[in-house]
């Protein structure tokens, strides 16, 4: 990446979808915390019936609110999608990434109706709503995915491939694995402390291992263990990968951001236990999870990016010595 930043308009664009959809999970998370996900009942695109509602509770306004946002996301991302198709040649990497955002979008859509539809809100319960949550989870954070990779491009990042070395390969690859699956378990554990909530820490400990809990309270534990040992794993990766960085402006300060944000969300992950999950500190704490996911991927869009331009100037040398020979 260029060392000094100038943003197109294409970019400042991209940028602001980026933070756009940011805000509108945060709103669903709030929609989720505050049990007002069936404030428009089983109805979709509807609310209750009606297309706007009339003399609405104040979960019908949550509701109804989260649904316009979410409306206002599809265009901005199908904007995005339009507009790089006509700004760039085909076959252009942002054409790519736009497209996958659409499509990332298009995807979360369908999987919010379907939780409406098949009654997956607010304070119901279904054996599936875990599986519902999951596909959501990992679907938001594709979608964030490829929109951090339309700003990148859109602020002139390198092109990379994945002909990088199999080791740094694997260990993306891994911490790509146990962050979804840390999202996954931190779904269900929010999932588990709205439906069955705890009134002191003991009681909610004394669930988590009782024998005769459901079983959303025995995998709640899941969580914290997962989120410190992808944690610590992450905090290590991100030191070796500043030592293979080789002086990489990007990659150090990428690598930095991203130590300092698990720090920060280690802090607030117990402050969110200790204080039984309040509202607040849940939108804190998955903002944060949302900005390490960020931070990941624009830290391993900088290193395959440099083994890339590493491997092309071996390459490069190569075949000059032996034009020589």
């Amino acid at each position: 990446m260029n060392e000094e930043i100038k943003l197109s308009k294409f970019a400042k664009y991209a940028f602001f979808v980026l933070a756009l959809n940011i805000v509108v999970i945060l709103w669903g998370a709030f929609l989720r915390a505050s049990l007002s996900g069936d404030g428009c009942g089983q109805h979709w695109l509807t609310c209750g019936g009606e297309v706007i509602p009339t003399a609405p509770q104040f979960k019908t306004i949550i509701e109804f609110t989260h649904r316009l946002s979410t409306g206002l996301t599809f265009l901005a991302v199908a904007l995005l999608f339009v507009w790089a198709f006509r700004k760039f040649e085909k076959n252009h990497r942002l054409r790519k990434t736009a497209f996958a955002s659409f499509l990332f979008i298009v995807v979360e859509a369908l999987i919010g109706a379907g939780l409406v539809l098949t009654g997956n809100t607010a304070g119901n319960w279904t054996p599936s709503r875990p599986f519902w949550m999951s596909a959501h989870l990992i679907t938001t954070f594709s979608l964030l995915a490829v929109l951090t990779l339309t700003v990148w491009f859109g602020v002139g990042g390198k092109p990379f491939n994945f002909k990088s070395k199999p080791k740094i390969l694997l260990l993306l690859g891994l911490s790509v694995f146990g962050l979804l699956l840390v999202g996954m378990s931190g779904s269900i554990a929010a999932l588990s402390s709205m439906l069955f909530p705890s009134p002191t820490l003991a009681e909610g400990v004394a669930k988590d291992f009782g024998e005769t809990s459901h079983i959303l309270l025995r995998l709640r534990v899941s969580h914290p263990i997962l989120s410190i040992s992808v944690g610590v794993f992450l905090f290590f990766l991100a030191g070796w990968l500043k030592s293979q960085a080789r002086g990489s402006v990007w990659t150090n300060r990428w690598a930095n951001v991203l130590s300092i944000l698990i720090l920060i969300q280690f802090a607030s992950g117990a402050l969110t236990l200790l204080m039984l999950a309040p509202i607040v500190l849940q939108l804190i704490h998955l903002l944060l999870a949302d900005l390490v996911w960020i931070a990941f991927i624009l830290l391993s869009a900088n290193v395959l990016a440099e083994q890339n331009e590493i491997a092309e100037n071996v390459s490069f040398v190569t075949e000059t010595q032996s034009a020589i020979g």
